[in-house]
């Protein structure tokens, strides 16, 4: 499986240059609802993804099953070589679709010490 379809690459790649042009005319971040959410499915493992850059760095809320997510940045080479304990590598949650934004999930997971969608 691939970890995006063309269009949510396509639009991580877009919330990006948007997020650029933004912050270039000196205006506060976007908020972005998540264009994609991975997992693993081995381990406790998610991330919801907003941006990605063309150096393959994405941005979202990070939740590395340890009970505190954080929104940060994401090397996508080391998440298409990251395997869980079983082996299994990471996978698309093909049924997402984000209600709210980045901000919003990220509230919610500090209140519950994990990602909840």
């Amino acid at each position: 499986m691939t970890l995006f379809t063309k269009a949510q690459h396509e639009q991580l790649i877009a919330n990006c240059q948007t997020q650029i042009v933004n912050n270039d005319a000196g205006h506060p971040d976007i908020d972005f609802k998540p264009v994609v959410k991975l997992f693993t499915p081995d381990a406790q493992c998610t991330w919801l993804l907003t941006e990605l850059g063309n150096d393959d760095i994405a941005y979202g809320l990070c939740d590395l099953g340890m009970g505190f997510p954080e929104i940060g940045f994401v090397c996508m080479r080391e998440l298409r070589e990251l395997r869980g304990p079983l082996g299994l590598p990471i996978e698309r949650d093909e049924h997402f679709d984000a209600d709210k934004t980045l901000s919003v999930y990220a509230a919610q997971a500090h209140e519950h010490g994990r990602i909840v969608t």
